[in-house]
């Protein structure tokens, strides 16, 4: 069982965005709850596509979705209509949990004057 999934009440305000019939007919669309599922599921784990969960479908199905939803600025539909809710503010959160890490080198201290000042500790 995978934690995280939509709620009902979750894809309630996605499921107009993502599930409309073609114009040009065709073959009708998956689950594209599960889609989304998965999409999500990438975007709170950072994984590869490749290591998405099989319960969540192929990755490259999913991929090629997100790819098409992207190409077709479905993102920026979705995000537009979140902001425009009207819920308090409190609702809708986020947070960026992305992390810097630089090279030892990077400290402002070579390694080289480190190593010498222990080496010597009379040259301060």
């Amino acid at each position: 069982m995978i934690r995280g999934l939509l709620t009902d009440e979750e894809w309630s305000f996605f499921e107009p965005f993502v599930v409309s019939a073609s114009p040009l007919g065709g073959r009708p669309a998956r689950d594209h709850r599960r889609v989304l599922d998965a999409i999500f599921w990438i975007a709170r784990t950072g994984a590869p596509w490749r290591d998405l969960p099989a319960e969540l479908g192929n990755w490259n199905s999913v991929f090629r979705q997100f790819r098409r939803w992207t190409a077709s600025g479905l993102w920026d539909v979705m995000l537009e209509a979140l902001a425009d809710g009207g819920g308090e503010a409190d609702l809708l959160q986020m947070i960026d949990s992305t992390s810097i890490r630089a090279h030892q080198g990077l400290s402002g201290i070579s390694c080289r004057a480190e190593r010498l000042n222990t080496l010597r500790p009379w040259r301060g």
